[in-house]
């Protein structure tokens, strides 16, 4: 039987979203961040950009959030891949962050990153 947990959101620079990118999974659970240009309320979508790359964010589940062009935001949710590998993030959660450094920000997932691993690394393996 399948588990229909929901899965935690990993974090994901939007540069790291392209097909060649472990990430890039249908169903794949993220947790993105980027500062908004533009909302459509008509269709529920808004765009996000940091570093030169974009997502659409399908926002048709959230409440109570109000979008200003500019401002931060972070969203957890599913990848959707549609065709031609564009790709939406089908939203569960959204927040503004506004003030957060988006430079410190890419840093801390790169050692966050590395401190998992080092910690996989450190641990033995069980033998049975």
């Amino acid at each position: 039987m399948a588990s229909s947990a929901i899965q935690p959101g990993v974090l994901v620079a939007l540069q790291e979203l392209e097909p060649s990118s472990p990430f890039f999974k249908e169903g794949q659970s993220v947790r993105v961040t980027g500062r908004l240009q533009s909302y459509s309320a008509e269709t529920a979508i808004a765009v996000i950009v940091d570093g030169g790359a974009n997502l659409s964010i399908d926002t048709k589940h959230l409440r109570d959030i109000s979008f200003r062009t500019d401002s931060i935001y972070q969203f957890i949710g599913e990848l959707i891949i549609q065709h031609e590998n564009h790709v939406v993030v089908e939203t569960r959660v959204g927040r503004n962050v506004d003030g957060v450094d988006l430079n410190l920000y890419h840093q801390s997932i790169q050692l966050r990153r590395k401190l998992e691993s080092d910690l996989l690394k450190s641990k033995p393996n069980p033998t049975f």
